[in-house]
């Protein structure tokens, strides 16, 4: 009886989709706050004195908790020992307090001096803020990957995890589109400030899912776990020696690393090679995210009901590559090539994540997910951290052309100052040749399936 008691729940859209809404508007709050802080590279150097290789630094403060700690391991065990509600919810509270010091940091209230390790106390400060943040953002999107999968497998899971993608990067693309003209014009932290005050807006939408899924857990009743369905600690031997496991980790790692590092450049990108200012320079990369709101849903439902999931990988593995090479040809600067190249890396952008994050539950038992997905997230984070500092370096090192000098008006005040000048041959070709390994990997993928059967290639609806 119990079990139809589920089944019946689960079967309800309106619960489904409720739950979906509610976690993916939390999602949309944090990816605002994450990438708030990427257009703003030329800002920082005028205020702040940053460099290039600062902003890498403080993209590479990413990963310091959740790689160099190995927090998100750890947050995965977590998650299956103590479950979604209470993992969200901490994972929400990070966020915020991590927001929180990153705006203390660029706000002027206090001027830094010295140094820790070598990096200057305020970028230091900004570091400490944006990895507790990036603590919190990564728990929670394995928290909320897992919540769909417990509310919609059987279902319409690729559909629903593409519309939480979607609707998670239309918050990244509100970040590229509003930040410079925001910062130009009420000040470099009032970015980060509206992006705190939705990180708060978003802890509390997520607080009214945990309402929702405790309602779910006493309609459904006690339920004795078996000792086979307990998680243990063997468990992750049985989930490392998995080949098709770690395919899908290295997919992820290396696509990824083609993206989101791209993005955190991208203002300056459009700035530098195609000559875009400040208002418009981040509409363009503001065109990925917005793309992959129709388009990975859309994928995701194809996948729903189709399967090719492995095939899907590999096509946007292929487009990937494509952009990013003709990305790195100093000949093509027109402003309407780069726009055509971001709606083509939306399309490839859309169509691996669609398909790449639902594969997973076939391959992982679900009471192994929550492990799974910390190890997979863990390892992302090498790329999303490592990543944008060997960018920043490359360019601190190989690619400054020269300065200009702008001026602008200032309090009344007739204001100078010097930009520096890059080119950005290099990185692309750097995130063209991680394109390159994405495609292999998912080659290697689809023909693992093939081998063990996981039906990567089949459809994930199932059929009365």
């Amino acid at each position: 009886m119990t079990e139809f008691i589920r089944k019946k729940l689960n079967e309800s859209k309106a619960a489904r989709w409720t739950v979906l809404i509610t976690v993916a508007f939390t999602m949309f709050c944090a990816y605002f706050l994450n990438d708030v802080m990427a257009p703003l590279m030329e800002k920082l150097g005028e205020e702040f004195g940053w460099t290039a290789q600062d902003f890498g630094t403080f993209n590479f403060s990413y990963g310091w908790i959740n790689v160099f700690l190995f927090m998100l391991i750890f947050g995965g065990m977590i998650l299956d020992k103590i479950g979604v509600r209470m993992t969200g919810i901490g994972s929400c509270i990070c966020m915020v307090i991590g927001a929180a010091i990153q705006y203390y940091s660029v706000g002027n209230f206090v001027t830094f001096e010295g140094a820790v390790f070598g990096i200057k106390m305020q970028l230091f400060v900004a570091c400490v803020g944006f990895a507790i943040f990036a603590f919190g953002l990564e728990m929670a999107g394995i928290t909320v990957t897992k919540t769909i999968v417990r509310w919609f497998k059987g279902y319409e899971i690729a559909l629903a995890m593409g519309l939480q993608v979607a609707i998670a990067r239309l918050g990244m693309g509100l970040a590229y589109a509003l930040t410079l003209p925001l910062a130009n014009r009420l000040g470099l932290s009032t970015p980060i400030l509206v992006g705190l005050l939705a990180l708060c807006i978003g802890l509390i939408a997520y607080l009214a899912f945990c309402v929702m899924d405790k309602k779910l857990d006493k309609s459904v009743g006690a339920v004795e776990v078996s000792e086979e369905d307990k998680f243990k600690f063997s468990d992750i031997l049985f989930i490392i020696k998995n080949k098709g496991f770690w395919l899908i980790t290295f997919l992820c790692l290396l696509f990824y690393s083609a993206v989101f590092p791209f993005m955190k450049y991208a203002v300056s990108f459009m700035k530098n090679k195609y000559h875009i200012d400040d208002d418009f320079a981040g509409i363009i990369p503001f065109m990925l995210p917005v793309g992959a709101i129709f388009l990975t849903p859309f994928f995701g439902g194809i996948y729903d009901k189709k399967g090719k999931g492995a095939t899907i990988m590999i096509v946007g593995a292929v487009l990937l590559i494509c952009v990013h090479f003709l990305f790195s040809l100093p000949m093509l600067d027109h402003w309407l090539i780069a726009g055509t190249l971001m709606v083509v890396l939306g399309i490839a952008f859309s169509l691996v994540p669609s398909a790449m994050w639902p594969s997973v539950p076939k391959i992982i038992p679900e009471n192994k997910l929550g492990t799974a997905y910390g190890l997979i997230f863990w390892v992302q984070n090498i790329g999303l951290s490592g990543v944008p500092y060997l960018i920043g370096w490359v360019l601190y090192k190989y690619c400054i052309t020269g300065t200009n000098t702008v001026t602008e008006i200032v309090d009344g005040l007739e204001k100078t100052k010097e930009v520096t000048l890059y080119d950005y041959t290099i990185p692309m070709i750097i995130f063209a040749g991680f394109g390159v390994a994405s495609l292999i990997i998912a080659f290697l993928l689809k023909r693992e399936d093939r081998l063990k059967g996981y039906g990567l290639e089949k459809p994930n609806v199932v059929k009365e």
